[in-house]
This record gives structure tokens, sequence and C-alpha cells, in this order.
């Protein structure tokens, strides 16, 4: 399976899990019911923006340890304000 498959598949189960546990098909204490089990869903959202933002930090950070990359992407940026500068378009 492909990664987008593999993270489909888990998000599905997850909200499966979760609407189970909403309209009562898992048995839970009222208690979790009431009070946690409405905010499951934002807390799982808040957690994968920390994760995502971390990897992107982490990114960022260590870009310069890329070498090759960093190369790759500075001539990139030079080739593109060449081509824009051929059709009139001063990026400066």
């Amino acid at each position: 399976m492909t990664k987008a498959t593999d993270t489909l598949l888990i998000f599905a189960a997850l909200g499966a899990v979760y609407f189970a546990l909403n309209v009562g098909v898992i048995p839970s204490p009222q208690k979790f019911h009431d009070d946690i089990l409405p905010f499951l869903p934002w807390w799982g959202l808040v957690t994968f923006g920390a994760y995502a933002l971390s990897w992107l930090g982490i990114g960022i950070l260590t870009f310069k340890d890329k070498k090759q990359k960093h190369d790759e992407l500075l001539q990139q940026i030079d080739e593109a304000r060449a081509f824009y500068k051929s059709k009139g378009i001063n990026l400066d």
C-alpha cells in the first residue's frame, strides 16, 4: 500500500472507533463520554499540527546541512529569476 492509503486507512479506523464510542456501540463511562470524548478530535488535530510543525522546523534547521539540495535550490531560484527577467518581470 502507498503512504496515502495507509494514512487514509488509519484515519478511517480512528473515525469508526470515535463514531462507535460517540453513539454508544462501544460502551464507555458516562464521564468519559461527556467530558473527554467531545475533545478527542481537537486533541488529535493539535497533536498532528505540533508534529507537522516540528518536522518542518527540523527540516528548516538542517537545510544548510544538505549542501547538494541547498545548491540545487539556489540554482533553481537563479533560473526562475532569469526566466521572469526575459519575460519583462522584475522580481528584485
